[in-house]
């Protein structure tokens, strides 16, 4: 089992070790399972409301432009067709929904495989104590200078909601704050550091293995 050293929001080392679950942080990376849960995850978010109007929703075209024979000219039915200026669209955009299906276990596999590759590449610290007393950004600049992390993406995870990480954190562009209920594969990836809370440990564990 990997063991990790904890530390507090000052970035010392409290000399305590957490050992975590090889079901949970241990686990070999899944390429395709990490990417499905990603693409999911990204298919949600897209909001599916573009739209274009048929020929049979532009308004006008009602009449026949001109008679069907004896003209020269090529048939036409319509003021609306596609082909003309003004017309319907063919085959455009409607509003849809781009959701995508996972099995539950290999959803929570996937974000398995994302704790366990932090792991491996020491991106993930364990801090006793993740919380502030007032919501106020320079807690959050404090702690990340703490860690040298100052310039870098970081991903926070608190023990179930918590306001002031929140609101101390989202004012900094490279900074994400989660609760552990939150977690997915997208944001632990993407961020170079990882802040898990200790007492959020124990409660992913129970979740995930």
């Amino acid at each position: 089992m990997p063991k990790l050293s904890v530390y507090n929001i000052s970035g010392q080392a409290t000399g305590e070790e957490i050992e975590l679950n090889d079901l949970v942080f241990g686990v070999e990376f899944n390429e395709a399972v990490v990417h499905q849960a990603i693409v999911m995850q990204q298919a949600a978010e897209r909001q599916g409301t573009s739209a274009t109007k048929t020929r049979g929703m532009v308004r006008g075209g009602g009449r026949k432009p001109w008679r069907q024979k004896g003209t020269g000219r090529a048939r036409s039915g319509s003021t609306r067709s596609p082909i003309w200026v003004g017309g319907g669209t063919t085959f455009g955009p409607q509003p849809r929904s781009y959701a995508k299906k996972m099995p539950r276990k290999a959803r929570r596999l996937a974000i398995r495989c994302a704790l366990s590759a932090k792991v491996a590449a020491g991106e993930l610290i364990v801090v006793e104590g993740l919380s502030f007393d007032s919501p106020k950004t320079k807690n959050v600049v404090t702690m990340l200078s703490a860690f040298d992390a100052a310039d870098k993406k970081a991903l926070l995870i608190t023990d179930g909601s918590n306001e002031n990480v929140e609101l101390s954190s989202r004012n900094i562009s490279k900074v994400t704050a989660l609760s552990n209920g939150c977690l997915n594969c997208f944001d632990l990836l993407h961020n170079n550091k990882v802040f898990l809370a200790k007492d959020a440990v124990a409660k992913i564990e129970e979740v995930l293995a």
